[in-house]
Parts: structure tokens; sequence; C-alpha cells
């Protein structure tokens, strides 16, 4: 058996080496048009920012090694043209020679990956517009940082490359500029929890043009004008295109290969593709949702390396099956860590889910143990089924951990109240008694039996102040004073039970603290002495954060590159 891989990265070179481990006497030929076969493209910007500081670290395998080990012959600088499906053959250039020959296959593996959405803007050509996706790109890069020595940057795109290059670009003293079409960085998260970020940004000297849209380019000596539509333009040495990535399936559309959206290939559980003895793997392909069911584009090397190992078990014969992607991902961003998994709202609502969710914001480990840090932790659930849909995640320290707890717990179809009943690994350095996972799951559990009625952060301004219901605010008189929301009187929870007679029994009370805890535990005190309670999801931290920085996006924060 012949095969042939039109792509290394994760998929193709995954794929490679499984095939070999189940067949011996299989001829495998990969061929990338990259100079590199196995790299860390996740650690690309890395190496930008000199955290990664020896080029040979971002090469995975080379095709030296490959052969040495597999026996897979590795050919990269060839270019795969053309697909002929009819007479299972492809067209392939030597792009060091310009020689172009056909390979025949028996068996043929698409993993062409995705590359830089680029739209139509003008000057978006010039030397000094650059985007990150292969070791070139990154060479390219690091080479005119280090040449340059450009003192300024803007990033047009706010998704996971271009947070870790604002990073990188931060930290080696550049002022940098994120350019967002949307309201927010970091499209799995939803705006509450990417607030924090925000935030974060800004405290490192990153300025953020969110609900910004790039117009087009020009080019003066050794400055780049960043034009933006209906807004003063921004001015740099250098400009990152990271506004996405898109499927690139030009050879799989001209070869007949059925496509799905934003023209991935339509592949089944098997990665089979709509042609005979074609298989495609990774950011080029659309799979399934695992929570949703609906087809989906998801550009993860998890799901690609996963991919190309249920790949080439079916090419050896086997029956593997790909159960859906559901978009688990982390990040660092500076001092903070942002993960998620599953559905957001957005994505929940899109899909027509009828969902509840909690907000809550637990220490990373024992209060008392030092070096505790809070992180804000959400859940989604469906009504009615209790199905986990998703989770998202922004702290300091223990983010990691917990996402894949709750990854996992999707995975394997538990309700959300059996988060309570997780048996987790404490120690005080570690966890507390009650993890934050299982603190989800009590939530979760007090809201579905219905102990607890709550409210989130975007009713808070629309409840009434005309004395109609009662708005309480339990924490210190201390925690008060330092800022509250208007219209909430102070009555700390420790003294509430004296000073039941302060409140009115007929009027509905809504309860903040500061994390809501403390909100919960006087809710319940009151309920149970008859007055009607609503618990406020998050607390006032929570809120505090999400319309800080709505008003700071609200007031056009200054940008150093306008002009």
């Amino acid at each position: 058996m012949k095969v042939v891989i039109v792509g290394g990265v994760a998929g193709g070179a995954t794929a490679a080496a499984r095939i070999r481990r189940l067949d011996e006497q299989a001829e495998i030929v990969i061929f990338e048009r990259s100079g590199f076969v196995s790299y860390a493209n996740c650690g690309l910007p890395y190496y930008i920012g000199g955290v990664i500081t020896d080029q040979r670290e971002l090469t995975l395998q080379t095709p030296e090694s490959f052969f040495a080990r597999f026996r897979i012959d590795v050919r990269v600088r060839h270019e795969v043209t053309a697909l002929h499906p009819e007479r299972k053959t492809v067209s392939v250039t030597n792009l060091e020679t310009g020689e172009q020959f056909e390979e025949h296959y028996d068996k043929l593996l698409l993993s062409p990956g995705a590359r830089p959405t680029q739209p139509p803007l003008a000057g978006a050509e010039g030397e000094r517009i650059f985007t990150l996706r292969t070791v070139e790109d990154t060479l390219r890069i690091r080479r005119f940082v280090e040449q340059q020595r450009p003192k300024s940057a803007v990033l047009a795109g706010g998704g996971f490359i271009g947070l870790e290059m604002a990073e990188n670009l931060r930290e080696l003293g550049l002022e940098v500029t994120i350019v967002q079409r949307t309201d927010q960085v970091l499209p799995p998260l939803d705006y509450d929890m990417a607030a924090q970020l925000h935030t974060l940004l800004r405290s490192h000297g990153v300025h953020l043009k969110l609900g910004s849209a790039v117009a087009g380019f020009e080019h003066s000596g050794e400055q780049v004008t960043t034009l933006l539509e209906g807004e003063q333009p921004l001015y740099s040495d250098m400009v990152l295109l990271a506004i996405g990535v898109t499927p690139d399936t030009r050879l799989a559309q001209a070869a007949g290969l059925t496509l799905g959206q934003k023209g991935a290939i339509r592949v089944n559980e098997r990665m089979e593709t709509s042609l005979p003895d074609i298989y495609a793997v990774g950011d080029a392909v659309e799979v399934e949702h695992f929570v949703t069911k609906d087809r989906a584009v998801v550009a993860l090397a998890g799901p690609a390396n996963r991919q190309g190992r249920i790949a080439a078990d079916n090419i050896c014969g086997g029956d593997s099956r790909y159960s859906g992607a559901q978009g688990s991902s982390v990040i660092k961003l500076f001092e903070l860590t942002a993960a998620s998994t599953g559905l957001n709202e957005r994505s929940a609502q899109a899909a027509g889910i009828d969902y509840d969710k909690v907000v809550l914001s637990p220490e990373n480990h024992a209060s008392y143990y030092p070096g505790s840090e809070t992180m804000t932790l959400k859940v989604l659930w469906e009504k009615g089924t209790l199905r986990l849909l998703g989770a998202q995640i922004v702290g300091r320290t223990g983010v990691d951990k917990r996402i894949d707890v709750l990854a996992t717990a999707i995975r394997g179809g538990m309700k959300a109240t059996e988060l309570a009943e997780l048996d987790l690994a404490y120690a005080p350095p570690y966890s507390s008694a009650k993890d934050p996972v299982n603190m989800a799951g009590f939530m979760i559990e007090n809201i579905v039996q219905g102990r607890v009625k709550q409210i989130h952060w975007q009713q808070i301004d629309s409840l009434p102040r005309d004395g109609s219901v009662t708005l309480l605010d339990t924490r210190t008189a201390w925690e008060y004073q330092r800022g509250h929301v208007e219209g909430f009187i102070n009555l700390p929870v420790d003294e509430l039970r004296e000073r039941l007679g302060e409140l009115d029994p007929a009027k509905p009370v809504y309860v903040m603290c500061q994390t809501g805890l403390r909100s919960y535990v006087a809710s319940q005190l009151l309920t149970q002495h008859g007055f009607d309670c609503y618990n406020f999801s998050g607390g006032y931290r929570f809120y505090e954060m999400v319309t800080r920085e709505r008003l700071a996006c609200a007031s056009s924060y200054p940008c150093g590159m306008e002009r």
C-alpha cells in the first residue's frame, strides 16, 4: 500500500507516524510545501518574543529524523498543485528545482491546514505587513524585529495569535495596538469574561481599538498607516494580520470534493471525504461539534492530532471514529490564563438551546495557604436535561486544571449537577476541599432544585430604584464604602439576623456581595424568613470588572499610535 500525505505539521505528521506503527510494509510519502514538516506552530509567537531562544526547539521532526525512525519519505519544499482522483495521482512541483511530476497513491490523506485570512485590503502586500502561520513567517518577523528595531506595531485581530503576539511584542518594548472588529478579544469567551483580559491588556500598555475595522494600509518609508473605517488612522512601524484563518482547500475544491462551511472539506466520522480513498484532517476539515452536533470548523492542534490518528487507523483497515470537537482551548496572557471548552452564550443562543449559567469567583487553592488567587469561572448547562454545555475560566493559576476537568465532564455526558459529586484531589497548595468545579456543581444544584433564584450583571442596572424592591449589599461597611452599585443599601450578612426588622418582607430582595457567597448565605436566611430573594451571580467583583470595561470602551480609550 502506498500512502501519499499532503501537508505535515499536526495532522499529517501524526498520521504518517501512526500508519508506520500499524503497517511496517506501507510506502509513505509526505509532501510539504514549506521547509519544515513537523513544527510547534503554537510556539511561534514565543520564539519571536525570545521566550523560546533556540530555533531548533520549534522543529519537532525533520525529514532526516522521520526517515531514520519510521522510514517515511518526507519531501519539504514540494507543493502538490493538483489532485487526480480518477487516476489516483497528485501533481507535485519541487519548489527548489522547478521540477514537476505526478505521484501515484493507493490512499491519499489531505492535511493542508489553513492559511491566514487576508481580506482584499489595499496596501496589504507591503514588506512591513506580516502574517504568522509557518516557521518561515516566524523567522521573517524575528529577523525584522532584530534588524529594524521597530518601536510600534498594529495587530489586526484579537484572537489567539493576536493576543500572544501582543504579549511578546510588548515584552520586547514595542508599543502595541490591537484592532478588533467586534467589541471583545478572544471570541471563545463571552464578553463578560473577556472584559478581564481587556483590563489586563490595558494595564500592560496594550492599546485596544474594539469595534473598529481595518480598511486598508498606506506605506511611507519605514512607517505603515493603518486605515480604519470611519476613524482616525493608526501609524506604526509594522503590522501583523491576525484576523483569523481560512481552510486551505483549493486543491480539494478543484478536485471536486464536497465542501462545507467556510469552504472546509466535509468528512465523515472516519475522516473520509466524498471521494474514495481520500481522507482529510486538521484545520481544513469540517467536522461535527460534540455539543451541538452541528457541522463546525475547529482549527486547533488537539483535534488535528486526534483526526490524524483516526485517519491512519482507517487507512490501515481499522474502524476508528471521530466523535466531534468541542473546542477546548487555553491561552497565557501576561500573568493571566484564559480557557474555555464547549459552548459560550453566543453559540448556545445560535444553536437555539435553552440554557442557564452560573458565575463564581473561587480561590485556586485553600485561602489559608499562602499565594491563593481568585479565578472567575462560568458554567453553562441546558435547562431540563441538565446537560453540560460549556465553561470559561480566567485566572492566574489553576485554570488549566479546572477547564480540563470540565472538558472531560462534557465529553463524558455528565449532568451539570453531577459536578458536585466529582472526587477531586485536594491538598492546600493545590485546591480546596470544595474544589471550584465542585462549587459550580453545588450552585447549579441549588438553582435546579429551586433553593436559589439568581440574577446576572446585565439585569442589575434595570432593577427599579423607586423603593418597590430592596437592593441589598451584604458586604462589610468597609467594602461597601470602597465601591458599591447605586441604589444598594448596606447590611452586612453577619448582622442580618438582628436587623431583619429593617427590611420589608413584602418587597422582593436582590442580594449582592463581593463574589456571590455571602449573598447566597443571606438569600437562604431571608428566604426562610419569608422574603422573596434573588442572588446576584458573580458578585460585585464581577459586576464592577465588566461595567468598568464597558465604560473604558465607551470613552474611546486613547491610542498612542493615533495622530
